[in-house]
């Protein structure tokens, strides 16, 4: 069977009642392919309701590792956002691999997990290149003129551009690597039909929603444990954990509603709007970090810090915001229309 694979780009969009610039990264973050490159069809991914949960997790793993091959070259160009999608699709891929140890046996994928975590790791340090300045700078725009006090915006262009290249180089240098292209074959063994875990044969039907209410109870636990963490670095840590689960949460129903539907896709979107939150609040946490060594940088060059200091307390302050926002939007997604179907 194949499946017609559509993408909707989205970008994440500052608000005006909290006077945010952009954050980090763009959110909610877009499904598999980008527009331009979306293959018309690609086969065995649109498994049948009555599919068994082997089959329509190795559907979705099919889609991702597609969708990695896709990106590559666009990574390689330097286009914009590619290199954010491809670090989605190793997440994707990584989160299948862990939520469905009983589909597919996870010491089957261990070493692929391991090397699909360095892959986004080097991912992630070039997409933070590209980001951060971006991010700082558009919250220096909003910074009346007056207090612009110092040589504030070439400071963070000269701090970040040698930063974003060496990252970018590292990157390169890991796709042209064996490393990588032993990473791909082993995706692709993968594709062709793992080892059987014990549920492999079960209809997707009766075993994934388990798969997802489990992911989902780690996302409710560390929520909890965040509220009831005292402010300060704790929590951001806290948060920063909870919006992992929430993640994996949402890539886990993903993957199930090629069998369940849109109730599944419900819960995901759900999911993904806590996930943003979150990932907003984490924003704040790396710019305050990135401000504060940015200020450290100017006073040891004997420029005025007042700027970054600045920029630092509205940091705080929209972190705040978000995480009021946070508890809210996950009451809304822990509601049990959203869950029903998590037997």
């Amino acid at each position: 069977m194949t499946v017609n694979i559509t993408q909707t780009e989205t970008k994440h969009r500052a608000t005006a009642r909290n006077g945010a610039a952009a954050t980090l990264r763009p959110r909610p973050e877009a499904s598999v392919w980008p527009a331009q490159q979306a293959p018309a069809v690609i086969a065995g991914t649109e498994p049948q309701r009555s599919a068994s949960a082997g089959d329509v997790v190795l559907a979705y793993l099919r889609l991702q590792a597609a969708a990695l091959r896709s990106l590559e070259p666009m990574v390689r160009a330097d286009e914009f956002d590619a290199v954010h999608q491809m670090r989605i699709t190793t997440r994707r891929l990584r989160a299948a691999l862990r939520s469905f140890g009983q589909v597919i046996p996870r010491s089957d994928t261990e070493r692929l997990a391991a090397e699909l975590r360095w892959l986004g790791g080097l991912l992630g340090a070039a997409r933070d290149g590209e980001v951060l300045p971006a991010h700082l700078q558009a919250s220096l725009r909003l910074v009346p003129v007056e207090l612009l006090i110092g040589p504030v915006q070439a400071r963070v262009q000269g701090h970040y551009a040698p930063r974003r290249a060496a990252a970018r180089a590292e990157l390169i240098e890991a796709l042209d690597s064996p490393r990588y292209a032993a990473l791909l074959t082993e995706l692709d063994r993968l594709a062709e039909g793992p080892s059987p875990g014990p549920q492999a044969d079960a209809p997707a039907r009766d075993a994934l929603p388990a798969a997802v209410r489990k992911a989902y109870r780690q996302a409710d636990k560390r929520m909890r444990r965040a509220r009831h963490t005292l402010p300060g670095q704790a929590r951001d840590v806290a948060l920063h954990g909870a919006r992992k689960s929430a993640r994996r949460a949402r890539y886990a129903a993903e993957a199930a509603s090629l069998a369940i539907g849109k109730k599944a896709s419900r819960f995901a979107k759900q999911m993904k709007n806590v996930q943003s939150v979150l990932g907003d609040h984490q924003d704040t946490v790396l710019a305050r970090q990135e401000a504060r060594d940015l200020g450290i940088g100017a006073h040891l060059a004997g420029e005025n810090a007042f700027t970054y200091g600045l920029l630092y307390e509205r940091e705080a302050h929209r972190a705040e915001r978000r995480q009021a926002d946070a508890r809210q939007v996950w009451k809304r997604a822990s509601r049990s229309r959203y869950r029903g179907w998590m037997k």
